[in-house]
């Protein structure tokens, strides 16, 4: 049997879950659209829809068949960071939900999307991510504020680009 690290032996796998789940940080976030939840999923899933939403992206690369779980996207980043995200979709429900874990510069993360009708018209489009990673600062400020910005930014513009498409419909 090998000897254990440091003389101690390593956590019983319960306790390394508790250790971990101690870190990781959840965030919600939600926008209300006149688009109905179709139109609006049909916006979210259509790639080349991305440079009028957001001006982040330098490219984005589909692996396998799109929104299908086991698919994979691979995002190249420019804003707020350089950096390139590996996403894996987990879960799909076309027009409904859907789901990804993200791996980005030793991050983790789980998002869910979920888009809701609301009565008299329209969506209310909904996502919550839990991360967890190396360091609760990158370039100087929280990971979670850059998260909550950059989630703020990007589904006010998927709000307006959805009410845009909604109205001259």
């Amino acid at each position: 049997m090998k000897e254990p690290l440091n003389g101690k032996a390593p956590p019983a796998s319960s306790e390394a879950h508790a250790a971990i789940r101690t870190s990781i940080v959840r965030i919600e976030h939600s926008v209300v659209t006149k688009a109905r939840p179709g139109t609006a999923w049909q916006i979210f899933t259509n790639c080349e829809c991305r440079s009028r939403i957001s001006d982040r992206y330098q490219g984005i690369e589909w692996y396998g068949t799109p929104w299908t779980p086991g698919s994979r996207i691979r995002v190249r980043l420019i804003h707020p960071l350089v950096a390139t995200v590996d996403r894996v979709i987990t879960a799909c429900e076309p027009g409904q939900s859907i789901a990804w874990i993200n791996h980005v510069i030793g991050y983790t993360m789980e998002q869910w999307l979920f888009f809701q009708p609301v009565v008299g018209g329209g969506a209310r489009i909904f996502t919550w991510l839990e991360f967890v990673g190396p360091s609760e600062m990158i370039e100087g400020r929280s990971v979670q504020e850059v998260i909550e910005e950059y989630l703020q930014e990007w589904y006010e513009s998927f709000q307006l680009e959805c009410d845009r498409v909604a109205l001259s419909s």
